[in-house]
Formats: structure tokens, C-alpha cells, sequence
């Protein structure tokens, strides 16, 4: 009888032993790079059927690569670069396209306006549409559109708790956890972050951060949900404005130079509040709402390079002086936004439509005070002082108020002629109206200038697209898209942040025009997506210095972007995992002002070659692996004479992670493992070099 006890004991031991193994293996092979449907309702075709160049960056991705900010997630999309941080704002800049994007950042389908550095820890995605989309997003949009997919309530219970320590003292812990609750189909779901680091081979910046997210989803499972979230992000960071230029290029001096104060700063909170309700009335019709309320709060002191006087590639450099341009300011930004999207599917006849449409609101406020340091003493370019901030006075130099309201109502319709063609067609009107009124003062503190702007812009915006699909697994694509940039795009009139100067106040929107040709193809039974695309964005009436009225602009220049793209994300066999893409971007000032020397030149912050790859291995027991590299082509920070170049780089990255078992797992990740010198981000008066050799280690645990 024990000898029966014990063999079944055996047996059920060598079963569970097994069990045990079919999930490790599951989990380890499901890396979920290939993600098949877009977050936003928006969109009601499947994404190999959504005929727009869209590249999705997943939670399980960004996981592998150790990303730690929205930028770290970004640096993967080929095509994307990134800009420096100004003096009236900072936070994410990125170029996509050829196109600034910095007003273009989304969460959950709703405008992201704040200036501040956004953490993943909530996200379940970063979405980046590619091309013109004012047509779905509204005013911007000529680049492409990031939209930060956030974390839902589940039916399923979740505990994961993430400690990363490394170099540079990096000590990061963030935690997800979801819990069905009593009540039957609801769920509450919290993620929480503490985020310490400084910049790795960069003396004097450092990041310190908080975020907190709770949702609760109420109707899990029914016809009709009812979601209310909050996100807060708080941050108290030392800056880094990086290294001066010095005779065109960026300043010869070792990475780690740092020319700002110990105690300049830039504190940031976010807190936004969303309840979102969907509905379905039956199969074919639903109903989606959103209401959120956003308030950004910033304050900072941040300090600029900048070379005094004129310095030739024969100055010797220990003769080189440096102006530390110290900008103090703050700012609040509230946001009241709504928007009510209906989703149906009928048939007129043999043709099937799919059809949304729907109607958005917002209510958008930005008060900034910007105030300049005088007298702050100089240093030099080679041995740059690190002493506490000291300066004769902090001196006002302009106080604005903005009030922007904004309507709008949208329709698109993808109508399906069988199962092999497709035609979408879409239009979107656009009422932006916005308030403006301001003060600015000279460095004496004398009013220099008052003004009172009232500007409506009424837009309206197209796409379409015919998408032909020869088999299941494949597509043909050719699209048109418009989008529009009012001069209040991004909640003020002031253009120049060093005269405060309101040069675009008066003028129309800019309008750009985009044409897409593009493929897309799921390959080996559908677990890798392959994409590529030929395309053309237009500007064609980009602002330029007026000659007949000096300080203002003129719609008169016009600016191209012709491309190519490829990318591919999924699993080459069921051990081996990968994401990564090229892009191509040829682009050109095809028309400009007759003060400017940039005609023909590259637009400013766009390599004409991006390339990003990774590559996840499973396939060595409990062990995983990861590779990956980044290339950026040269870049121009300033397109007129003197012109401003920042070379190109590659950059090398690499992961190792053990399961040791299904609730533990430790995991390495290395960054720029050659420990290059590059720059990461580009400005016409600053440049930041990236990131030098770094290692976190992480201790994942879960059940």
C-alpha cells in the first residue's frame, strides 16, 4: 500500500513536472512582437488590412530591450529621430517622417499635450501611424501620430513586481497587479513605478520619478462596459541640455562634460483622470465614449551651452568660452477633452461597410512665465566649473495665456467589394478656435511688447485608399491622407523662444498631402508580418521669414519627404523572435524664403538611413537571449549657414534572461555594449550626446 502511495505521488509528481513544462514552453515562444489589432476604435480592419504604415512596439518587446521612457521605446522605429529639449518646453520630441511630432503624442486615442518625459510602466503598447492622419487625430499629425496604448482591467488575475538595479545607479521597481473583484465582471488593475537613474558616461543629469495607475473596468464580458482610470506621473530630474556646438559640429570635449549647475532642475506632474464607456447594442453596432480631464504642471531651471563669439575650426579649443544660458519658467496646461465614436457593419446589397464615425470636443488652456538668468558667470569649454547656480537677477521675459476651443466630427467608411477588394474613404471637419493674450519684457524688465490674438481655424481633412488582397495572408495598398498645421497648434502663438516674437499669428494653417504605396504579408502560418511601403509627404506651404515684413512669416516655402520603409515583427521559428525595420527618408526644403541659403538642402533632425533589429532566442533550456542594433544617419540641427551636422552612429545592445522558474526570472540587459560616442538628440543652440555602456540587472517575479 505505501509502495502504491509512493508511485502515485511519483506519478503525479512527474505529471505536474510536466504540466509545469508545456507552460514554461508556451510562455517562452509566445513573445507577442507581432501584435494583429490596433488599440484604437478608429480603426475597424484587423492592421494587415488597415492600409497605413503603423508599427507597434508591445509591452513584451520594450520588456526585452530594457526600455525604461517613451524616448528608449522609440529609438526602435526606424524613421523616428529625436529632438533636444527647448527652453519653453521639454519632455519627448520626436521627428517622424521628416516632421516634428512633439504636439502629435496620444494616450488611448486622446491628445497627450503635457510637456514632460512620458514612463512606459502603464502601457501595454506604443502605436506609431505613420504619415498625415488629421483626418482621425486632428490638427498635426503631418509626420505620423504616437498613441500610448495604456494597461486595461482583465479578467485574470496578475501580480508582476520588477526590480532593476545598474549602472549609473539605476534602481527601478514597478509593479502590475489585477484582481477580479466580487462583483461579477469587474476588475481593478494598479501599476505603480520608482525610477532613479542618471545618464550613463553623462556627468550631472539624472532622472528621479514616480507614476501611480489605477483602472477599474465594471461589465468585463458584457454588452456594455463602463472603465474610469487615473495616471499620475511625477518627476524632480536634473537636466541635461548636453554640449555646445563648436565650428558646426558638436563640441570635441569628453561625453560625460557637463556645463549645467548641480541644482538646476525640472519638475513635472501629470494627472489624468478618464472614464470611458463601450456598448454594444449587437454584433454589427457599438458605441464607444470618452471623457478625460488632463492637468500638466511644469517648473524648471535648465541651463544651455552656448559658444561666446565667433570660434573657426583653428581656434585652439582651452581658448574657447562658454555662456551658460540659464532659463527658468513654469507652466500649467488643463485639458478637458470628449469624444463619442459609433462603429457599424451592414450591407447595401453584395458590398459590406464598415463604418465609424464620430463627434470630439475639447476645451485645451496653456499659462506659461518665462523668465531668462542675467549675469551668470562663464565657464570653459574644456574644464566647465560645477558650482552652485549664482546670477544678478532672474528677469521676466514673457507671460502668455492661451484658451483653445475645439469641434470636430469625422466619418469613415471601408467598403468591401468581396473578398479581395477593399475602398476607404473618410473626411473630418475641424473647428479650432484659440485665445491668445501676452506680455513680453526686455532683459531690463521693460515691456517690449502686448498682445491680444483671436485666430478660428476651419478645417477639413481626407483619406482614402484602395487595398486589394490577392490571398488571406497578403495585401496591396494605395492610400491618400491630408493633414493640417494650425499656428496655435500646440497651445501658443510665440514661434521663437529667444524673442518671444508671434511670427505665425496671422497666417493660415499649413497643409500637407501625403501618397502611400505599401504591402503587407503574414508569413509562416502567420506568426511574422512583413511590411513595406513607397511614400510621399508634401508641404506645400511651409512657413518662412517674410522679406516684406520683418519678424513676421510667409506661407511661401515647401517642403518634401519621399521614402521607403520596411519592417517585420514576429517569430521566425517558435524559439526565435524579432522586430526591427529600414527607412529611407530623402527629404528636402524644395522651396524657401529668399533671407534663407537652405533651399535643396535636408530638412532639419532627418536621417536619410534609420535601421533598428532585434532578435530573441529561446531555444538553450530556461535561457533567453537578445540582440539588437541601432543605426542613425547624419542629421543637421540647423540647415542654414552656418550649418549644424551631428555624424552618424551605430549603437549595439544585448539581453540575457534565465527562467528559473514560472514565478522567477532574472534577466540582464546591456546598452551600447561598444560603448560608442553618438548624439542622441539634436537642437540648433544644443546637442546631447546618448547614453554610454551601461547594465541593469532584473529580478521579475509573478504567479
Amino acid at each position: 500500500m505505501w509502495g502504491a502511495g509512493l508511485q502515485l505521488v511519483m506519478h503525479t509528481s512527474t505529471l505536474a513536472a510536466a504540466i509545469e513544462e508545456i507552460v514554461i514552453e508556451t510562455t517562452r515562444t509566445n513573445n507577442n512582437y507581432n501584435i494583429t489589432d490596433s488599440s484604437l476604435t478608429k480603426f475597424t480592419e484587423p492592421l494587415q488590412d488597415t492600409p497605413q504604415s503603423i508599427i507597434t512596439l508591445s509591452e513584451q518587446l520594450l520588456d526585452d530591450r530594457g526600455a525604461m521612457s517613451l524616448n528608449d521605446a522609440l529609438r526602435n522605429v526606424p524613421g523616428i529621430t529625436l529632438g533636444a529639449g527647448e527652453f519653453t518646453w521639454q519632455g519627448n520630441n520626436p521627428t517622424i517622417r521628416g516632421f516634428n511630432s512633439r504636439n502629435d503624442m496620444f494616450l488611448d486615442g486622446m491628445r497627450d499635450y503635457g510637456s514632460y518625459a512620458r514612463d512606459p510602466f502603464n502601457l501595454e503598447a506604443v502605436e506609431v501611424l505613420q504619415g498625415p492622419s488629421s483626418m482621425v487625430f486632428g490638427r498635426g499629425s503631418t509626420g505620423g501620430v504616437i498613441n500610448q496604448a495604456s494597461k486595461q482591467p482583465q479578467a485574470d488575475i496578475i501580480r508582476k513586481l520588477n526590480i532593476n538595479v545598474g549602472s549609473a545607479n539605476t534602481v527601478r521597481v514597478n509593479a502590475d497587479f489585477n484582481q477580479p473583484l466580487p462583483i461579477v465582471g469587474s476588475a481593478l488593475r494598479l501599476n505603480l513605478v520608482n525610477h532613479r537613474a542618471e545618464m550613463p558616461a553623462r556627468d550631472g543629469a539624472k532622472t528621479e520619478l514616480y507614476g501611480v495607475a489605477p483602472s477599474l473596468a465594471l461589465g468585463l464580458g458584457d454588452a456594455t462596459k463602463l472603465t474610469l482610470s487615473f495616471m499620475k506621473q511625477q518627476s524632480d530630474s536634473r537636466p541635461d541640455y548636453g554640449l555646445p556646438w563648436v565650428a558646426g559640429v558638436p563640441a570635441p570635449v569628453p561625453r560625460e562634460t557637463y556645463y549645467g549647475f548641480e541644482d538646476d532642475y525640472i519638475e513635472t506632474d501629470a494627472d489624468i483622470g478618464n472614464i470611458k464607456l463601450d456598448h454594444s447594442f449587437n454584433a454589427d453596432l457599438t458605441l464607444n465614449a470618452q471623457l478625460r480631464y488632463a492637468q500638466y504642471t511644469r517648473s524648471s531651471r535648465i541651463t544651455e551651452p552656448l559658444v561666446n563669439g565667433v570660434v573657426t575650426a583653428s581656434t585652439p579649443l582651452q581658448a574657447v568660452i562658454i555662456n551658460r544660458n540659464v532659463f527658468s519658467g513654469e507652466s500649467t496646461e488643463d485639458m478637458l477633452q470628449g469624444q463619442v465614436n459609433l462603429l457599424a457593419n451592414f450591407a447595401t446589397g453584395t458590398v459590406n461597410h464598415a463604418i465609424v464615425t464620430g463627434v470630439e470636443i475639447a476645451q485645451e488652456s496653456s499659462s506659461p512665465t518665462m523668465m531668462i538668468a542675467v549675469g551668470v558667470p562663464a565657464t570653459t569649454l574644456l574644464a566647465p566649473a560645477n558650482i552652485p547656480f549664482s546670477a544678478t537677477r532672474m528677469q521676466v521675459r514673457a507671460r502668455a495665456d492661451t484658451n483653445s476651443d475645439s469641434l470636430a466630427a469625422f466619418v469613415l467608411d471601408t467598403i468591401k467589394f468581396g473578398s479581395s477588394w477593399q475602398l476607404l474613404v473618410g473626411m473630418r471637419w475641424d473647428h479650432f478656435a484659440t485665445h491668445y493674450a501676452g506680455n513680453r519684457f526686455d532683459q531690463s524688465g521693460n515691456t517690449a511688447g502686448t498682445e491680444k490674438v483671436e485666430r478660428t481655424d476651419i478645417e477639413t481633412n481626407y483619406r482614402t485608399a484602395l487595398v486589394y488582397k490577392p490571398v488571406e495572408q497578403g495585401t496591396f495598398y494605395l492610400g491618400w491622407g491630408t493633414s493640417f498645421n494650425p499656428s496655435a497648434e500646440g497651445l501658443s502663438f510665440i514661434a521663437n523662444a529667444r524673442n518671444f516674437g508671434i511670427s505665425n499669428a496671422f497666417l493660415e494653417p499649413e497643409q500637407n498631402s501625403s501618397v502611400e504605396l505599401g504591402s503587407k504579408w503574414e508569413v509562416f502560418n502567420g506568426r511574422l508580418r512583413l511590411e513595406a511601403a513607397l511614400f510621399e509627404i508634401v508641404k506645400s506651404n511651409a512657413r518662412v521669414p517674410d522679406p516684406t515684413t520683418p519678424g513676421f512669416n510667409a506661407l511661401a516655402g515647401k517642403q518634401t519627404v519621399n521614402g521607403v520603409s520596411l519592417n517585420l515583427a514576429g517569430s521566425l521559428a517558435p524559439d526565435i523572435s524579432i522586430s526591427g525595420g529600414y527607412a529611407y527618408l530623402d527629404s528636402e526644403e524644395a522651396k524657401t524664403g529668399p533671407t534663407l541659403d537652405n533651399q535643396g538642402r535636408p530638412l532639419v533632425n532627418v536621417a536619410k538611413n534609420t535601421f533598428s533589429f532585434w532578435l530573441n532566442y529561446t531555444g538553450i533550456d530556461a535561457l533567453e537571449l537578445g540582440t539588437g542594433a541601432r543605426f542613425v544617419g547624419e542629421r543637421l540641427a540647423r540647415n542654414v549657414s552656418p550649418i549644424l551636422s551631428a555624424p552618424e552612429y551605430w549603437s549595439f545592445d544585448a539581453m540575457a534572461k534565465y527562467n528559473i522558474s514560472d514565478n522567477l526570472i532574472v534577466k540582464m540587459n546591456v546598452t551600447n555594449f561598444t560603448d560608442a560616442l553618438y548624439f542622441d538628440q539634436l537642437h540648433p543652440f544644443h546637442v546631447v550626446p546618448g547614453a554610454g555602456l551601461s547594465a541593469v540587472f532584473a529580478l521579475n517575479l509573478s504567479y
